[in-house]
């Protein structure tokens, strides 16, 4: 596999292009905005005029879109070009139902479908380090390891049918909401009770709680920057709707995550071009304090 195309190339596709070209793969790719496909040709990929001659000549094609909507629409662009044995890697968070229709789409076509949706963040993105949860064959997982090594840290192989991978997402992604609320929550909490924000980062960072999610969404609090870090609030907004469409399918009830939900909803609802931290400011509104670092003496 040389050549491997990357369709979305916002905070998550232009890392995934950024490091199938370090790795010495010619990378073409599309986006809809032009500022992110200039960025995209300056980093020495390959612009195409749509997703359809990202397709051409493509042994795979990451998908990394918004939505489900969006991606059938790619697949049925890419189906027209791409050759037998190609491969889509569906990198997008989609409901699970609408990789299986995905699947479907690809039936009869010859080309293979690596449902692999990913956490780790623009971070993890433009740094190699993304967890992969793919579903797919076990000879395809091998055929397509050097290009899943290129863009990841851990790999994980949770399955063999569409729509697994998005299964397991949900479920991750209603305990990162879950820990993303609980976190904004503490901080006004600690707030109104007089805590100092270093005392309390220092303490949240080395407890049993000091994870990656609540360690990033604090200190993005303390440091009250609430955009432009790489975790604009629609993406947790969606994968939520998606975890509790998830649950809902299932019968089984979320409750911590449903709270989760609503605060991200009044999140977005407020401030809907702001990033995930931008929740906590819902509760120090209602309270009227919040932590922010002191500034160095």
């Amino acid at each position: 596999m040389k050549n491997i195309g990357v369709i979305g190339l916002g905070n998550m596709g232009s890392g995934l292009a950024k490091n199938l070209m370090a790795a010495g793969f010619v990378v073409p790719g599309y986006d809809l905005l032009p500022a992110r496909m200039e960025e995209f040709a300056s980093m020495g990929g390959q612009v195409k005029a749509n997703a359809a001659e990202v397709g051409e000549g493509a042994d795979a094609v990451f998908i990394m879109v918004m939505n489900g909507d969006q991606v059938k629409s790619v697949v049925e662009e890419l189906k027209a070009t791409m050759q037998t044995g190609a491969v889509i890697i569906l990198t997008a968070t989609i409901h699970a139902t609408e990789a299986v229709e995905v699947a479907g789409l690809l039936q009869g076509s010859g080309i293979d479908l690596i449902d692999t949706p990913v956490s780790g963040g623009r971070p993890g993105a433009h740094g190699g380090t993304l967890t992969l949860m793919a579903s797919a064959p076990e000879a395809l997982m091998q055929k397509c390891d050097p290009v899943l090594q290129a863009v990841s840290g851990t790999i994980h192989h949770v399955g063999t049918e569409p729509g697994t991978g998005q299964t397991v997402k949900g479920c991750l992604q209603s305990l990162i909401g879950s820990i993303f609320s609980a976190t904004f929550e503490a901080s006004v909490l600690a707030a109104k009770a007089g805590v100092d924000a270093d005392a309390l980062y220092k303490v949240f960072s080395t407890s049993a709680a000091g994870c990656g999610i609540s360690k990033a969404a604090l200190g993005s609090v303390i440091d009250r920057e609430f955009q432009n870090t790489g975790s604009h609030i629609s993406t947790m907004y969606k994968d939520l709707t998606i975890s509790m469409d998830l649950a809902r399918r299932h019968g089984v009830p979320l409750f911590t995550a449903s709270m989760a939900m609503q605060m991200f909803q009044a999140g977005i609802t407020r401030y809907p071009d702001a990033d995930n931290q931008i929740v906590a400011k819902i509760s120090e509104e209602i309270v009227g304090v919040h932590l922010q670092r002191k500034a160095p003496s």
